[in-house]
């Protein structure tokens, strides 16, 4: 039976001001990646949404992007190498501290937005992502892109990796996934949600917006949390993967 797990990007909420709907979303999923207070999240933020997922049984992971909140960490920022080892390294730590108190292992780490997409194409940039990682702990699985510098470079540094695919996301012939700038980049419609999951799941293939097949192997599916009807998509992921033979466990 092929088995995926099943991810989110949560705890993107910043004091009053909501992101998505954690609770209704993360009832659906296996793990989860929580925002760590550079692009998005704050302490009581984080605090609450380690609680939840450690109530609904999902793993948690940190979820460290550039320090760009209005930006929601979707712009690429000029970050000298150490910088970035460092700033991932503190996130990381921040999420930790935080866990560690609500008595939850940190499972992985899962880098976001523009900082995912610069690790899924840049060697050196991937290489001090996987040194922070693993200079806080060689027990954590650092995330990737599926087929990605990021994935190359964590096995590299000694680290077990997750490769990752999107369930909501589109994807470009060469396998990157399409910019958010461009038409088409969102999946929001449940039933191609389902159709995308269960090619990657069961077969590694997903289908370009020219039609071309894309090889993609992956060990987990993300669903973002931060569209419209994310919840009821990510149900309706769930119970169709499930229909189609396809255990949905962490990995």
């Amino acid at each position: 039976m092929p088995t995926i797990d099943l991810n989110c990007d949560c705890g993107e909420s910043f004091g009053v001001w909501p992101m998505g709907d954690d609770a209704a979303v993360l009832a659906h999923v296996t793990s989860a990646n929580v925002a760590c207070g550079g692009h998005a999240g704050d302490p009581a933020t984080m605090r609450r949404t380690v609680r939840l997922c450690r109530d609904l049984g999902v793993a948690v992971g940190a979820h460290p992007g550039y320090p760009d909140m209005q930006g929601f960490g979707r712009r690429s920022i000029p970050m000298d190498l150490a910088e970035i080892e460092d700033m991932v390294l503190a996130q990381i730590g921040a999420l930790y501290a935080i866990a560690r108190a609500e008595g939850v292992e940190l499972r992985h780490v899962k880098v976001h937005g523009a900082l995912y997409n610069d690790a899924a194409v840049s060697a050196p940039i991937s290489a001090a992502i996987a040194r922070a990682v693993a200079s806080f702990s060689h027990k954590l699985v650092l995330v990737g892109l599926a087929g990605s510098a990021l994935v190359a470079a964590g096995q590299a540094a000694g680290l077990r990796v997750a490769r990752e695919a999107f369930a909501d996301r589109a994807y470009e012939p060469d396998g990157r996934l399409r910019s958010r700038h461009l038409p088409d980049a969102r999946i929001i419609d449940p039933q191609r949600n389902l159709a995308q999951a269960v090619g990657i799941a069961t077969q590694g293939i997903a289908f370009s917006t020219t039609g071309v097949q894309v090889s993609v192997w992956a060990d987990t599916l993300c669903i973002h949390g931060d569209t419209p009807g994310a919840a009821a998509r990510a149900a309706a992921l769930r119970q169709g993967l499930a229909a189609a033979g396809v255990e949905v466990r962490t990995y």
